[in-house]
């Protein structure tokens, strides 16, 4: 099985660090506000990267962090916490809003996506003596100073900073424009933030160096080391995560442990709506809720971000939403033949090496919708029915359901009789009957083979 390395820039095999076994990371959702659609699209990939490893029989062990504490409105330090900002414009603490939005969190991704539940999910907060400890372990080191507003990493202090993002350091000295706030370095990056003097945060507590919060980086570095050990095999995210975010979790991590933090990054590209970017201000912040209030199916929304390779820009638009709705009605149609044995005789070949090839190959999701679609035409052309094994692969590997149980009894009775009216020419039973059956959300076309239904609702 082999994806592309950000660390390296090339398509590696997988080796993990231990026979088969897998440590892998997922930076989790700031639980601050209602997550939209752009947000989904990581975990969306990173859920069919974990069932890959596990179709190629890796043992998965995967960590996800909760970042309810610590991640500042700007990636160089500055601003509002998020937490605290959430808090201010619902009227509620900090505490409420990182509840109520990681249970909202928890039901979108893992009952509506039906994405898989990491083994385990930490917030930020349950975690804060750790950090402190980490952070003193980096200030014994020698890595940290203080400054009015919190005590930061000196990246100069390493020779290799910046490598996964291969940031030109003297480049980004040399032209930067602002406002250092008293750091040594432009890349330097805050560990522990001091509360404002001037107010009380909802979140905060003591340390060494005096009351306040954790830098955003801290948390994953910490949750990663507790939970998965010195080294991961995998860490997951988006490409935003690479020049900031996960630059600074290797230098702090690294400068502790001596070894190197992950052996395989895997970043994923973003979501746009309209070629735009995602933005409230533009009203094209859309939610999994507004999804399915127009009637589309979240299993859609999943096909329309794997129609685009996680390494490319995906783009949202309502129409291409309605053409991923009606490839999975086609799906589910086709995959519905194997009920109606009057009409299939055959079984189709097994698809499911094919799936799992293509997606061991870097996590090439276009390629597998093309193989699905191609089996599912040949189905629909020669009249034959899905192999079973290749509907539990789909269902398994993409997270996408087509195994519907069968209709009931009275709706093929129901059936039953319209056909028997047809063949007869009693074209307004037939029709009533017709009428009844898509009440019930069972459609039915008359081909040349004879009566087919498929679900309508």
């Amino acid at each position: 099985m082999k994806i592309f390395n950000t660390l390296s820039r090339q398509t590696e095999e997988i080796k993990p660090l231990e026979a088969r076994k897998i440590r892998m990371y997922t930076c989790g959702l700031t639980v601050y506000s209602q997550p939209q659609i752009g947000n989904w699209v990581a975990y969306i990939y990173s859920d069919i990267l974990t069932r890959t490893l596990i179709a190629n029989k890796f043992d998965v062990y995967r960590v996800q962090n909760i970042t309810d504490v610590g991640h500042l409105v700007s990636d160089d330090d500055g601003g509002e916490d998020k937490m605290e900002k959430g808090a201010r414009r619902e009227g509620l603490t900090a505490w409420d809003v990182a509840k109520k939005y990681t249970e909202i969190a928890d039901h979108e991704g893992y009952e509506l996506l039906g994405l898989l539940r990491p083994n385990q999910l930490i917030p930020a907060t349950s975690l804060i003596d750790k950090q402190i400890e980490f952070a003193q372990e980096l200030s014994d080191k020698g890595y940290l100073y203080k400054i009015d507003d919190g005590m930061y990493f000196d990246t100069s202090k390493l020779t290799d900073y910046g490598k996964l993002a291969r940031l030109d350091i003297a480049g980004l000295q040399a032209g930067t424009r602002v406002d250092m706030t008293g750091k040594k370095n432009v890349t330097d990056f805050a560990v522990w933030k001091f509360s404002p003097t001037s107010q009380k945060r909802d979140m905060e507590w003591d340390s060494p160096w005096g009351k306040g919060f954790p830098g955003w980086h801290l948390e994953c570095s910490v949750i990663a080391r507790e939970s998965l050990g010195d080294q991961l095999d995998i860490h997951t995210g988006g490409i935003d995560h690479i020049p900031v975010h996960h630059t600074n979790e290797i230098a702090q991590t690294e400068a502790v442990t001596g070894r190197q933090f992950v052996k395989y990054w895997f970043h994923n590209n973003h979501l746009k709506v309209n070629g735009t970017k995602l933005s409230k201000s533009l009203g094209n912040s859309y939610t999994l809720q507004d999804i399915t209030n127009r009637g589309y199916s979240l299993d859609a929304f999943k096909l329309l971000v794997l129609s685009s390779h996680y390494r490319t820009e995906g783009n949202f638009t309502w129409e291409i939403m309605q053409a991923a709705q009606n490839r999975i009605n086609n799906w589910q149609a086709i995959a519905d033949r194997r009920w109606q044995t009057e009409i299939v005789s055959k079984i189709q070949p097994d698809i499911s090496t094919q799936i799992i090839a293509k997606l061991s190959d870097d996590i090439d999701t276009p390629g597998v919708l093309s193989v699905i679609d191609r089996y599912f035409n040949n189905i629909n052309e020669s009249n034959t029915a899905p192999s079973p094994d290749s509907l539990q692969t789909i269902h398994k590997i993409l997270g996408i359901n087509l195994l519907q149980a069968d209709i009931s009894d009275s709706q093929k009775n129901l059936l039953a009789l319209r056909n028997k009216a047809r063949n007869e020419k009693d074209w307004q039973t037939s029709d009533k009957l017709r009428a009844k059956l898509l009440n019930q959300g069972i459609g039915v076309h008359d081909l040349s083979i004879g009566q087919v239904w498929y679900r309508s609702a």
